[in-house]
């Protein structure tokens, strides 16, 4: 039997571990930004990927900044940065390759929409590639916020490293505590995809379909004091969503089965390490260590408002003085027994919640003075300061903007 397809558990355990946290020195930062692609001629129309693509064939690839531009599933358009050597670098490199996109999408009648969530169009796959088409039928079973997820909704990933093995700030442990601290004031600081189910209002919808989908996959890891364990552990405990197979048979969508079954013989067939690195991609927590940390709760935001979310959360976490003043204003949110209710109640009230509130001061505040003394741009800082100014001062997020009303019926919640 070949030898890649006889991975066993403690080997799939081993390189979990070690793919997720890639320690070394701390700096590099990156972003992946998310858009629903809507033609203003034809608002409930979805752009094909043929359209997509051949509006940006006139492009680079990469495009002059490093970026890398994908179509997701629901035709939703993701400009990848390349990874900059800081964070001047990489929101300077972004905002000329998201200025060269949209410029190449205006020209085909073509708009990207600063929105976390496109409330005005059902949820469609654009694809057939089986990896989607899968993923979808997996979905299917549990109702249809998965597919609104795939297909809808937009976010501003941002992409820090692990950290050193070093005992502060620096070190990959205290990165994966803060970033899992600061996650919920960051999901509703930055909430801007608000909606009304079943008379609850949730400022991130977006996030609050996610963790309506399946738990195993989307829900934060417990922490017990080892990242590389814990991540571990929640990569295999984590429901298996497709077993690939040889073109042209569809792709098999397993009920029930774990990474750890699977690896255990429980499967159709052998689990290989290309299976594992399917599986893991698959894995959407609001936190995903991939190598480096990915922050994956923060909404979609208008215009060049992403530019906020990536300085503060570089900030945050590659300032010591920072760093301290979050974990100390985050402390008090972090009981195990109350953790997914915080994570659920930033999705649902945003900054409205008086503890969110009161902790979204402190960490834009620190974040803030962080960026002065480390000498971010003049355009991020008052980017920043305006951000403060106009929505975590008044306890309020972007989701508190007038919005257009929906124009389907959303998947429901419960």
């Amino acid at each position: 039997m070949d030898e890649i397809a006889v991975l066993t558990e403690r080997a799939a355990e081993t390189y979990v571990a070690a793919a997720g946290f890639r320690v070394g020195p701390v700096g590099r930062v990156g972003v992946e930004l998310e858009y629903p692609v809507r033609d203003p001629r034809a608002p409930l129309a979805r752009p094909s990927i043929a359209r997509l693509v051949e509006a940006t064939s006139g492009l680079s690839d990469p495009l002059p900044g490093g970026g890398r531009i994908t179509v997701e599933p629901g035709g939703q358009l993701e400009i990848s940065s390349a990874v900059g050597a800081s964070l001047s670098d990489c929101v300077e490199a972004t905002r000329a390759d998201l200025a060269l996109t949209r410029a190449a999408l205006a020209a085909d009648g073509l708009l990207l929409d600063g929105t976390g969530f496109d409330a005005h169009r059902r949820p469609e796959l654009i694809t057939t590639h089986p990896r989607y088409l899968a993923l979808a039928d997996f979905h299917a079973r549990a109702g249809g916020k998965g597919l609104a997820v795939m297909c809808n909704s937009a976010s501003v990933q941002v992409c820090l490293d692990s950290g050193d093995e070093s005992d502060g700030w620096s070190g990959y442990r205290m990165r994966w505590w803060l970033a899992d601290a600061i996650g919920p004031v960051l999901l509703a600081a930055f909430a801007n995809s608000p909606r009304r189910i079943r008379g609850t209002r949730w400022v991130s919808y977006r996030q609050a379909l996610r963790f309506g989908t399946d738990a195993t996959r989307t829900r934060a890891p417990r922490r017990t004091g080892e990242p590389r364990a814990d991540w571990a552990r929640y990569a295999l405990r984590a429901n298996v969503t497709m077993i690939a197979e040889p073109e042209p048979a569809p792709w098999q969508v397993p009920t029930g089965l774990t990474m750890r079954s699977w690896l255990r013989g429980h499967g159709p067939r052998p689990a290989t390490l290309e299976d594992l690195e399917r599986h893991l991609g698959t894995l959407v927590p609001p936190v995903r260590p991939r190598g480096y940390l990915e922050f994956r709760m923060i909404d979609q935001q208008p215009g060049d408002g992403w530019v906020v979310p990536l300085a503060v959360v570089t900030a945050l976490l590659d300032d010591p003085i920072a760093a301290d003043a979050a974990a100390a204003a985050t402390e008090h949110l972090r009981s195990p027994l109350r953790r997914h209710r915080d994570w659920l109640a930033a999705a649902r009230d945003g900054l409205a919640d008086p503890q969110l509130g009161a902790a979204a001061l402190t960490c834009f505040a620190a974040a803030a003075s962080a960026l002065d003394r480390r000498g971010a741009g003049r355009r991020v800082r008052r980017a920043v300061d305006v951000f403060i100014e106009r929505y975590v001062s008044r306890g309020a997020c972007p989701a508190d903007d007038p919005v257009p009303p929906a124009t389907f019926t959303e998947p429901a919640l419960g």
